[in-house]
């Protein structure tokens, strides 16, 4: 492995040094492919234009955020950032690499959380267009552009990764390739209609069984937080590790989603029937409620009262995208048009 993860690095170094007048693309493009994008960006985004989409990218994203942190568990990987100091194999000849602020994430590397979901998620997207676009136009050529920028996305946010030293190409590739297997596989069967019970059963399994799964591996003598302990080692500044990008706070993330997915659809089941233009007006009201949401920061010094608020955080966006906007803006079209 020391021979993949040295070619790794040298291929960093150069997309660092050749690509450097693109820097902010590369962060622009990460940041895009986080999986907390699929939740507060791309949710909203499909969930206005068409309902069944909007309910696939929360279930796909949360179901491969938790197969990733289960598959980095289990496969370990190293991430660039800090293994380039812990190999010693840079010694005489550094290699002249940048760290940024989201190069420090604290879990192990393999497969890269950003590919995996990204390519589930937005394969999610990209099949729903192709579709529509093949029953309004029935070109084949047409209908292909979605794979194409599918293709394009996966693409830049792979080299970005590659580029903030957050993963090696390998880690890129075998989540990309996890990724489409696992978004065509989730896209057939969206729980577009199932019963509060069900997402219960669900988050609970997910959330329990991960735990039973790091104390399994913990009594089997595999230190989970060593990840932990190499990215506050190596990480270029201190405050460039945070919480957020804890494995816990991932499971916490696809818990709480998965919850309030359920809770959203028992609430209103099928949610309001609302004109396009009123859809817009929900989409730009949604976008702005969830960026407010995300920018709020929690408490850190505790992580047990983290995690918790971070559960509910992620409940929470599910019932403001289907419920409090759409409620609120039918309440009040419907208001206006009696009066």
């Amino acid at each position: 492995m020391d021979a993949i993860h040295a070619h790794g690095i040298r291929v960093a170094e150069y997309l660092q040094q050749s690509t450097k007048a693109y820097e902010q693309t590369w962060l622009f493009a990460s940041h895009m492919g986080d999986p907390k994008a699929a939740m507060l960006l791309v949710f909203p985004l499909t969930y206005f234009f068409n309902r069944r989409t909007g309910v696939a990218v929360v279930w796909v994203a949360a179901i491969a955020e938790w197969l990733n942190l289960v598959f980095k568990w289990i496969l370990f990987g190293e991430r660039p950032y800090w293994w380039v100091k812990e190999s010693g194999l840079f010694e005489k000849h550094p290699p002249q690499l940048q760290q940024f602020p989201s190069t420090c994430e604290t879990g192990p590397g393999n497969p890269s959380g950003h590919a995996m979901v990204t390519a589930a998620v937005w394969w999610v997207v990209a099949s729903a267009l192709a579709s529509a676009l093949q029953a309004r136009t029935h070109s084949k050529l047409v209908s292909a552009v979605p794979y194409v920028l599918y293709f394009l996305v996966l693409l830049a946010i792979g080299l970005s990764r590659i580029f903030i030293l957050a993963h090696f190409p390998h880690q890129v590739i075998a989540g990309s390739l996890t990724g489409v297997l696992l978004g065509v596989y989730l896209n057939r069967s969206v729980p577009e209609s199932h019963s509060l019970l069900f997402f219960l059963r669900i988050s609970a399994m997910v959330l329990v069984g991960t735990l039973v799964l790091h104390t399994a591996l913990e009594k089997m003598g595999i230190p989970l937080s060593w990840s932990v302990s190499l990215a506050k080692k190596w990480c270029a500044r201190p405050e460039w590790v945070r919480l957020d990008t804890n494995p816990f706070s991932s499971l916490m993330r696809d818990c709480g989603a998965l919850l309030g997915l359920g809770l959203a659809q028992s609430w209103k089941p099928g949610g309001w029937h609302l004109p396009r233009a009123t859809r817009a007006l929900c989409l730009a009201l949604s976008a702005m409620a969830l960026h407010h949401i995300n920018r709020y920061s929690l408490p850190s010094k505790s992580p047990e009262l983290f995690y918790t608020l971070f559960f509910i955080k992620y409940t929470i966006v599910p019932q403001v995208v289907m419920l409090l906007i759409p409620g609120c803006v039918h309440y009040l079209a419907k208001k206006v048009k009696s009066d």
